[in-house]
């Protein structure tokens, strides 16, 4: 693991690293804010899956979570959407053949795709729920019994497949502008298609709202939605998720923030009530 920079920041320290990850065979990068602690100690750790077209930086710049990271001791992790490239031959990783923002590079989507060209790098789900984090745990003073997770729009997708699957690992699960059924949507139906083929099983696995009626739980979910997003009503459909929790008897809150749109300045806006909901539910060492 190489260190790219290091900043400190509200007493702690803000760090992004690069590393030859196995589950992409790329070199993938990432940023870890580690709050201000007593040596030794073993914080809780929140992962954050960002959205499509970001990369790590895209929060580490706007997301505004080191303030509150630091108040709450929480280590916040943020690693890539997708592989970028050369592998380890040095040839170019696959991306969307018309260049499209929506599918390929920065738009891994959080699954392990079996379909080629792209199943040969694009492991998403195995970066970040096997690799990325035995990585932090060797590295970081990371208290791998508190995780949560959260994320926005394709990340808020990740966030949540990734927390109703594995619900005994995350303590917490939120998200912003999520992605909530992707196999009712123009931007999950092309990803889905394109990474696993024509599987339905598959796309199940990966939809949020399938997930649920498929018996999933989790004890609550916290999401924060833009009233003037543009992607609203096509792509995220939050009322499908309210219908799903409802139905399944999740605790779903489901805040539908006035006037704000897809951006970092509504994200920004939220974060440190998600951050507080995360640590009420990581609770203390």
């Amino acid at each position: 693991m190489e260190q790219v920079s290091a900043n400190k920041a509200f007493g702690g320290v803000q760090g992004v690293y690069r590393h030859a990850s196995a589950s992409t065979g790329t070199d993938m990068t990432f940023s870890v804010y580690v709050p201000p602690h007593a040596e030794g100690t073993k914080l809780p750790v929140v992962w954050y899956l960002s959205g499509l077209t970001c990369t790590h930086a895209n929060v580490t710049e706007k997301g505004e979570f080191r303030a509150a990271c630091a108040e709450l001791g929480l280590i916040f992790v943020a690693p890539d959407t997708s592989p970028r490239g050369p592998d380890r031959n040095g040839d170019a990783v696959a991306d969307d053949p018309d260049g499209a923002y929506d599918f390929g590079l920065g738009a891994g989507f959080y699954v392990d795709a079996t379909q080629a060209p792209f199943a040969a790098h694009y492991r998403m789900w195995s970066y970040v729920t096997q690799e990325l984090p035995a990585l932090v745990a060797a590295n970081f003073p990371a208290d791998m019994e508190r995780q949560s997770i959260m994320g926005h729009s394709m990340g808020g997708h990740g966030a949540l497949t990734v927390g109703l699957t594995l619900p005994d690992r995350y303590k917490a699960v939120s998200a912003f502008a999520p992605i909530v059924a992707p196999g009712q949507a123009p931007w999950g139906q092309k990803a889905l298609a394109g990474y696993l083929g024509d599987d339905p099983a598959a796309w199940r696995r990966h939809d949020a709202v399938a997930l649920i009626e498929d018996g999933a739980r989790v004890p609550a979910l916290l999401v924060d939605q833009g009233t003037a997003d543009n992607f609203l009503e096509q792509e995220l459909r939050p009322e499908l998720l309210k219908a799903a929790c409802e139905t399944a008897g999740i605790d779903l809150t489901l805040n539908l923030r006035d006037g704000y749109d897809h951006s970092y300045y509504f994200i920004s806006t939220f974060m440190a009530d998600h951050l507080r909901w995360h640590a009420a539910r990581l609770g203390k060492d």
